[in-house]
């Protein structure tokens, strides 16, 4: 298995007479998935070929879902701490006039 990164990689094995190419990620230590696969192809250089190409895609979605998903959860944590701070100020202004 041909490792591009840590968690993603290429196999290219032989099937009879084609060549199946799969993307593979590192689940934990021990555990490796499928993430991805293709077969039927006629040579090991075209089998690698379209695996590293797929693979380029395929590693490309992933970091524009991870910023989207990156992104929702700042916009969601930013609130959170709007609607926090808000609640002190409230707090705050109510204890001031109990005092008054």
């Amino acid at each position: 298995m041909a490792t591009l990164d840590k968690k993603y990689g290429l196999r290219v094995t032989q099937v009879e007479n084609t060549w199946k190419t799969e993307i593979t990620r590192r689940m934990t230590a021990t555990k490796t998935i499928v993430s991805k696969s293709q077969d039927g192809f006629a040579t090991e250089a075209e089998a690698i070929a379209w695996g590293e190409q797929a693979l380029q895609g395929f590693l490309s979605k992933q970091a524009d879902r991870n910023k989207r998903k990156t992104e929702k959860h700042l916009k969601a944590k930013s609130l959170a701490a709007a609607i926090a701070a808000e609640s002190a100020v409230d707090e705050e202004y109510e204890d001031d006039e109990e005092l008054n």
